[in-house]
């Protein structure tokens, strides 16, 4: 029975190493250290990425999505993510300003594959790069930038067990219970700070004016 993570046996490095098969030289040589051909045509058509990070206060897992090529390939080893209008509390931007490496995952729908992408990222207000993406009625005013170290795909296993592209009406109603997340979760504090109907109407007109 699990009781805290301190009741767990941690398997150190060597314990992994004695427990996990080599990886395949396949898997290894597959690594590029630029944005090759197919991955720039993989972005080209990307319309969301989760970007990772973390500081000396923890980490984060944020997503990010716009229209299909939304992250700009500005040369080989960088390309250049849209901020766009979130929750402000800008998790993502606040890590990098103190330690740069990042990872990133992202999608095609319909496609099993992913690319990765890890680097170092810098958050900047330059005009050249805020230039290479499209007008919209909220202008970017900043732009997460990476320097490309690692660029490489990952296969679709994950992707075909999860049947991710599939249509989930069932799971959908069973994790909303019919209402929205934000709502749901409101309810489930001591003392709920916000009712249900401002919930709703708040993300309304976050989906409908701030997109």
């Amino acid at each position: 029975m699990f009781e805290s993570l301190e009741s767990l046996r941690r398997l150190s490095l060597d314990d992994l190493e004695a427990e996990l098969e080599p990886p395949e030289h396949l898997a290894k040589a597959k690594i590029s250290s630029e944005i090759g051909l197919t991955a720039r045509r993989f972005l080209a058509h990307s319309p969301f990425a989760c970007v990772a990070s973390a500081s000396s206060q923890g980490a984060d897992c944020s997503p990010r999505g716009d229209g299909p090529g939304f992250a700009k390939v500005l040369t080989e080893k960088a390309l250049a993510l849209p901020d766009r209008a979130g929750n402000n509390l800008a998790d993502t931007f606040r890590n990098v300003a103190q330690r740069p490496q990042l990872g990133l995952l992202f999608f095609v729908p319909g496609l099993s594959e992913t690319l990765r992408v890890n680097g170092q990222g810098i958050v900047t207000d330059d005009p050249g790069v805020l230039a290479r993406f499209e007008p919209t009625a909220r202008p970017v005013r900043l732009a997460l930038v990476v320097g490309v170290e690692e660029v490489f795909f990952h296969c679709g296993k994950s992707i075909i067990r999860s049947g991710l592209w599939e249509t989930h009406e069932m799971l959908t109603a069973a994790a909303t219970l019919g209402r929205d997340v934000f709502a749901l979760e409101n309810a489930e504090r001591p003392k709920a700070d916000v009712n249900a109907a401002i919930v709703r109407e708040l993300l309304r007109e976050g989906y409908t004016n701030e997109l």
